[in-house]
């Protein structure tokens, strides 16, 4: 049996390391990320999680972990902005108003998959130019869903959470425990 990350972000897998774990290999999925018209946050990303699950070439044994984080501002998606303009834009939507952080799960086993998702409600202060520029000019908001990261330096505009901080980060780690014992994989074990 191996462990499969479907996931080029280097912070799920700092965060599979709390957990003990270490996957076996990393095989990120090429697969498109855009939503469908009209489609809400949550069931978008629960699909790309699950996309990106079956995307994956897998063993029969083994086990192959994916997530997807997406930041909602009511029903609005806000992915991964494509310059900093769009960084901006969403900053500014984003200050002082609350949003929501969705992390959906995907693991899949053979022909089984098990899913759920973690949401977390944010709250990001209104930014003064000086701290957009600089957060902008810091090119932290790249490849960030809402065009921040809440582990960065954008930490210090997030006066309060509720939820989950290490969905909010990319992977909750209780639901990936969960998910990982559900398919069989042996947490805990000791050496």
């Amino acid at each position: 049996m191996r462990l499969i990350l479907g996931s080029a972000s280097p912070r799920r897998k700092e965060l599979l390391a709390q957990l003990g774990v270490i996957p076996d290999a990393i095989l990120p999925p090429d697969i498109d990320e855009d939503p469908r018209k009209a489609e809400l946050p949550r069931a978008y990303c629960a699909r790309l999680a699950r996309e990106k699950a079956l995307a994956v070439a897998a063993g029969p044994d083994d086990i192959v972990l994916t997530a997807d984080t997406t930041v909602a501002l009511g029903r609005r998606i806000l992915g991964k902005p494509a310059d900093a303009g769009e960084a901006a834009a969403f900053l500014t939507a984003l200050g002082g108003r609350r949003h929501q952080v969705i992390t959906a799960l995907a693991v899949r086993r053979g022909d089984r998959i098990w899913q759920r998702e973690s949401l977390s409600a944010v709250k990001m202060k209104r930014l003064s130019d000086l701290e957009l520029n600089a957060y902008l000019a810091s090119d932290e908001w790249q490849g960030k869903a809402g065009g921040y990261a809440i582990q960065g330096a954008a930490g210090a505009f997030i006066p309060w959470i509720s939820g989950s901080f290490t969905g909010i980060v990319g992977l909750p780690l209780a639901e990936t425990a969960r998910l990982l014992q559900a398919a069989g994989y042996p947490l805990w074990r000791q050496e």
